[in-house]
């Protein structure tokens, strides 16, 4: 199995970049260290604007509408609820979806219902409108990235997060047996993964750096 081709690695806007998201124009990225979100122009690699986060944005995914849904994780113990953020105006203050056993962290959305990963139980949740558990797809390793392309669901995993052994993971959830394939490894410890039309993003979190990469497939 083959790396996965990096095309840029840059300096993020702001420590331990944690989450990301592509709105069609822009990328945004969630940090772990100052609990903001940045909107990012790829082209100049400015900040365009920040958006506060009620807790650490651990997960991100843009619906229909042009809105974020935040997986947030919030007071001492790190509760994590799923919150509305509308780019220009900010957290929605009514509204939160509590994360199926407290747990969940990486977002995608398949243009209906958005799919919530939690990393050690090793499994994507798609949930109904009211974050309801509708199903549930068993990944081979923990779960650290998540998006979703022409319907397929596409994961950044691992087994051990302390080393360098991390996969992009291939989820076809067609099947009534969603059919899995590990099809590149990711030789440095990853988190969150994006779409921007042509090619993925990723964070390398621990070196403060947004990495860009091509599909493999």
């Amino acid at each position: 199995m083959e790396n996965v081709q990096e095309l840029q690695r840059l300096a993020s806007p702001a420590p331990k970049p944690q989450s990301l998201a592509w709105d069609g124009s822009s990328l945004w990225m969630g940090s772990r260290d100052t609990k903001r979100l940045y909107a990012i122009d790829p082209a100049t690699w400015t900040v365009k604007g920040e958006i506060a986060a009620p807790g650490t944005p651990w997960g991100m995914t843009f619906v229909d509408g042009g809105e974020l849904r935040v997986v947030s994780g919030e007071t001492a113990e790190d509760h994590r609820i799923i919150r509305r953020c509308i780019p220009g105006h900010g957290f929605d203050s009514v509204f939160g979806l509590p994360c199926p056993d407290d747990s969940g962290a990486q977002l995608g959305w398949d243009g209906r219902r958005l799919h919530l990963s939690q990393w050690y139980p090793k499994k994507v949740l798609v949930l109904g409108a009211e974050g309801q558990v509708e199903r549930v797809i068993t990944a081979p390793h923990g779960i650290c990235g998540q998006v979703i392309v022409d319907g397929l669901i596409y994961l950044v995993t691992t087994d051990a997060e302390e080393t360098t052994d991390y996969w992009l993971t291939r989820v076809d959830p067609r099947p009534a047996t969603a059919k899995i394939e590990d099809i590149a490894r990711i030789p440095f410890a990853a988190r969150a993964l994006a779409w921007d039309g042509q090619n993925f993003w990723t964070n390398h979190r621990e070196q403060d750096q947004i990495v860009s990469f091509k599909r493999p497939d």
